[in-house]
């Protein structure tokens, strides 16, 4: 990387401590595996705390001391203060739980399989790269770079090194707004669609151009840095299978149907459903329905379907089917993987760990605490 302080490597190879799982652990029956997991939590007590996002199938949210997004649970490990994180999540969420947790705290991701493919979208030498085109077409323009959580540390810490910061899906656009206070544009990466649904948002729609790094005759910088927003051409595998036919179906099916989806979805779905908003956002709309409502959801599977137990009152139905909603890289965090991480810990083996290098944690943590102050 030329432009930021840091050394970085591609994320398929930032982690080469990482172990798959072993022979013996795949095979185990679900009685038996949560009894195994039970008795190493009991064993390991308050030097443990197990984090469950909200797209964990229900085999590991079951374990979980914590569940919800993946910054909250960050947040809740840190005020834990356990002696041992494991994350039920995918990698850049392990990573950030490092960076905000204390030092004498290790962070454990179950598998390592577990990798956002949005993440991976936007990899921080691909971006730097980027950066210096960008930059050089737009030599009087302040530009400041906007990354959502869902991203690398590295790049959070590219975006703290170029006086940007990070964001979530609740509040991009007051991030968006700080960044429009300092500067004349926004680059923002990695999820085109919440970065042109923050875009409406803020009444900016028409300023918008995308950075598309994977088309070599796609536009060029010049005419990219003409707009106020510049949107990296990544996104969210799940999100973006959800279409305005689904939202259609729904409504066909059912009659009363209110719609909510996450602003990871295209533009188009956010405008056919009733809300839009995060996964804490989404919880909370499901929580405060009137008994009887229908709400259609439209994020990952495993989100759905919690909801489906945790409100039964409520008649709680995915916006599409299972193959369109669910997460691979979440599924990869299997049960199995749990029961044997946590075994290890019992015996001493720290198996798994997530470290983010401390100049990149340092800078990556600049990036999240402008979020705060925001």
């Amino acid at each position: 990387m030329e432009t930021a302080d840091i050394e970085t490597d591609l994320s398929l190879f930032k982690y080469d401590n990482l172990e798959q799982l072993p022979e013996a652990y795949r095979e185990l029956e679900e009685g038996e595996r949560r009894d195994r997991i039970e008795a190493a939590k009991e064993e390991l007590g308050d030097d443990l705390v197990v984090l469950g996002h909200n797209y964990q199938r229900r085999e590991i949210v079951e374990h979980a001391d914590f569940v919800g997004d993946s910054y909250q649970l960050s947040v809740e490990a840190a005020e834990a203060d356990a002696e041992y994180v494991v994350f039920g999540g995918v990698t850049f969420m392990a990573e950030s739980a490092d960076i905000i947790t204390d030092d004498d705290q290790t962070v454990i991701l179950p598998s390592m399989e577990a990798s956002c493919p949005m993440a991976g979208m936007a990899e921080a030498l691909q971006v730097d790269a980027a950066w210096a085109e960008i930059t050089e077409a737009a030599p009087d323009a302040d530009i400041v770079p906007v990354t959502y959580m869902n991203s690398y540390a590295d790049l959070k810490a590219f975006c703290a090194e170029q006086g940007g910061a990070v964001c979530t899906s609740s509040n991009a656009h007051e991030v968006f707004e700080w960044a429009f206070e300092r500067g004349d544009k926004v680059l923002f990466l990695p999820d085109k669609h919440l970065g042109e649904n923050t875009a409406h948002r803020l009444g900016m729609a028409e300023s918008v151009a995308e950075w598309d790094p994977w088309d070599p005759e796609g536009k060029d910088a010049e005419e990219v840095a003409r707009s106020d927003i510049i949107l990296w051409d990544g996104y969210c595998q799940v999100h973006e299978r959800f279409g305005t036919d689904h939202v259609e179906q729904v409504r066909a099916e059912y009659d009363d149907a209110n719609v909510i989806v996450h602003p990871e979805c295209r533009r188009e779905v956010v405008e056919a459903a009733d809300a839009a908003g995060s996964t804490a956002t989404i919880c909370e709309t499901v929580a405060e329905a009137d008994p009887g409502e229908t709400w259609a959801i439209g994020t990952e599977i495993h989100l759905t379907n919690h909801l489906q137990r945790w409100h039964p009152e409520v008649n709680v139905v995915p916006l599409c089917g299972e193959a369109c909603m669910d997460c691979n890289a979440m599924r990869q965090i299997d049960p199995n993987y749990l029961t044997w991480v946590l075994e290890e810990l019992v015996a001493g083996r720290e198996r798994n760990v997530i470290e983010v290098a401390p100049r990149e944690a340092e800078l990556a943590n600049v990036a999240m605490e402008r979020m705060l102050e925001i």
